[in-house]
């Protein structure tokens, strides 16, 4: 008990072996954070938080992408830390214990026996992942352009899709493989499915079948580690979120290779086009909320937050589509704005709710990624459409760069200490 009370009181001194308990319960809450999906600046705030606060002196932690190196004066540790996966409940709960850590709530002991039980936290059921994965397909395909029965069929599509990485994608195969096979899988169900007439526009079907296999966290993450100058980690992930991209592109185009060897020509598309039907203010941003919330559950969000990525979502579609009928500014710029929004309401929902603001923004700013560029371009490549193709290429470009400008743009007008102002003087009023 007299090792525990000194490790309970900051600033006192600790033994070695006190020293070695908080520095390796710091370590192991930065693992957790790294594995699921935190960014950099996170991980390592996270980590010299906890060591500080219960005495530790000269610790100092240095994170990249896929790895933590952690000393003190008596302590050294590196190790490998693969990405397993995200599951953002478990970024939730590992920043909620770094909180109650500062403010004397939890002692090492305690601190030891929260970071096991987050550590064997359990994914979202199958079930509830392979329904998400469905309802954001179908979403999706709505949102960029399809019609009802357009999102049945990506409904079907994304069901399948889901089954087939949860069972077997992600347990079997390297992300390399699964990325592509994904793509393929979902694009051929698609073209099938057209084939035998539940459908009526292939393109728009097949865009929302593959927003599933969309590298969000990467993507996010690797923008919010450059705008916190880890420009090592940023690139990686970045990088890794092009190739998971690369990795789909190839999938789609491979299943129109296949169709077009099976009937002697690339299958004929006609221009992305909104559906009467759906095209409708109410039902778009009922989509953008569907295909969001969707998500949160992809991505492992608790439960109780699953409404607020839903919003903010629907938030900055309603923006985006505003603009895009009733200005004249390029969709770069549109995209810019909305990208903005999706930021600045993050912020603010994760100060409201107290939890990272990865939480909502990953799952936020999906509405605005370029899905519908990557397949055009990728079509219009196996259809030898080379024109088309760098047109279509170039504007999903420019749109991935507004997104990245949009979130680096509120980071650095310091997002965070506006949303704290404005919501002190809501509570003053």
């Amino acid at each position: 008990m007299e090792s525990n009370d000194a490790i309970k009181n900051s600033g006192s001194t600790l033994s070695a072996s006190d020293k070695k308990r908080v520095m390796d319960a710091a370590y192991e809450a930065g693992t957790i954070l790294l594995e699921n999906g935190a960014e950099i600046s996170s991980v390592e705030e996270t980590m010299s938080r906890m060591a500080s606060h219960f005495g530790t002196e000269d610790e100092n932690f240095f994170v990249l992408s896929n790895g933590i190196m952690a000393t003190e004066k008596h302590y050294a540790r590196s190790k490998y830390i693969p990405i397993l996966g995200t599951c953002l409940e478990k970024v939730v709960e590992v920043n909620q214990l770094s909180r109650d850590v500062v403010q004397g709530k939890c002692d090492i002991d305690e601190v030891e026996r929260r970071l096991k039980l987050i550590r064997n936290m359990k994914a979202k059921p199958a079930i509830e992942q392979i329904m998400g994965s469905a309802a954001g397909s179908a979403a999706f395909c709505i949102i960029f352009g399809g019609g009802i029965f357009d999102s049945i069929a990506a409904f079907i599509t994304g069901t399948l899709l889901w089954t087939f990485m949860y069972f077997v994608g992600f347990r079997y195969m390297s992300r390399i493989m699964g990325n592509f096979v994904g793509g393929l899988l979902a694009a051929g169900m698609c073209i099938i499915m057209y084939a035998l007439g539940l459908g009526t526009h292939l393109s728009n079907m097949i865009i929302g079948a593959i927003i599933p296999l969309i590298p969000g966290v990467p993507f996010t993450n690797g923008i919010r580690d450059l705008a916190n100058e880890d420009y090592i980690a940023g690139v990686t992930r970045l990088l890794d979120a092009l190739l998971a991209f690369f990795c789909i592109s190839l999938g789609v185009a491979a299943a129109f290779m296949i169709d077009a060897a099976i009937n002697g020509q690339v299958q004929p598309l006609q221009e992305l086009t909104a559906d009467p039907d759906t095209s409708g203010l109410t039902v778009q941003l009922i989509s953008a909320f569907i295909g969001t919330l969707a998500f949160s559950i992809l991505f492992g969000v608790p439960r109780r937050h699953y409404i607020y990525c839903g919003i903010g979502g629907m938030l900055g579609w309603l923006l985006y589509l505003l603009l895009m009928w009733n200005t004249t500014i390029s969709q770069p710029i549109i995209v810019f704005l909305a990208t903005a929004l999706v930021t600045f309401v993050s912020i603010m929902m994760s100060i409201i709710r107290k939890c990272p603001v990865a939480v909502f923004l990953i799952c936020g700013i999906f509405p605005l990624v370029p899905g519908a560029g990557v397949f055009w371009t990728t079509y219009n490549i196996v259809a030898n459409h080379i024109p088309a193709a760098m047109s279509s290429g170039f504007l999903a470009v420019k749109n991935t760069v507004a997104i990245a400008f949009g979130i680096l743009i509120i980071n650095e007008l310091r997002g965070q200490k506006i949303a704290k102002r404005m919501l002190r003087r809501r509570i003053k009023k």
